[in-house]
């Protein structure tokens, strides 16, 4: 019996699951959504749902075009930067003020729209998820034809259990964020991880020149 397809997509599998899982900014606003218990489901679709369409995107062939408009990828990393940048302020600033709440003592959720703006943002704004998931993963997806579909499959499974078990499965760290100073030191963690993405983000903009 052949079995040539699968090697695809636990190729797309294993490769998704590596990229995703790294620390970054959708990981970590996904994660204290997941804390707060706000939206999650929302936030789930949109992330999962934004990485199917990319990794389509570049299964297509969208990556070398995206390569090929350099001003474009200079905006994205510009506008990129500078979000990155302010919520780091604001998680720092939470951090310091001792703002964050518990999760049972949290005041009133942010509104839906509020959560969809921000996680679009942390999606659509970091230049890293359109060279890993666009570039990258399409390029290997070529060398996996004609199964390169059955890749962009196993990528696409990837994102939609990461984010699932992340969203969902920080409801078990509850009883640790119970007490107030650990929302202030993940809020400090996530200052850091913000500030050091936007200086990533932005520094091929100022090596290009």
């Amino acid at each position: 019996m052949n079995q040539q397809p699968w090697p695809a997509y636990l190729a797309g599998l294993g490769l998704g699951a590596s990229l995703i899982v790294a620390i970054g900014a959708q990981n970590a606003f996904v994660l204290r959504q997941g804390l707060l218990r706000r939206h999650i489901g929302l936030i789930v679709a949109i992330c999962a749902g934004s990485d199917i369409v990319l990794i389509a995107a570049g299964v297509a062939g969208i990556g070398a075009v995206i390569t090929g408009h350099t001003l474009a990828l200079t905006i994205i990393r510009i506008v990129g930067a500078g979000f990155l940048a302010w919520y780091a302020v604001r998680s720092a600033r939470a951090a310091w003020q001792s703002t964050s709440m518990s999760v049972s003592g949290s005041p009133v959720p942010a509104t839906a729209m509020a959560s969809i703006s921000a996680c679009l943002a942390f999606t659509w704004l970091n230049p890293h998820v359109y060279l890993d998931t666009v570039v990258l993963l399409g390029t290997i997806a070529a060398t996996h034809h004609p199964y390169q579909w059955l890749f962009a499959a196993g990528a696409g499974t990837a994102s939609v259990v990461w984010f699932v078990s992340l969203g969902y499965g920080a409801r078990a760290l509850t009883p640790i964020f119970a007490k107030p100073v650990s929302w202030r030191i993940l809020d400090a963690g996530i200052a850091v991880i913000m500030a050091v993405l936007s200086i990533t983000v932005i520094i091929p903009v100022f090596i290009a020149r």
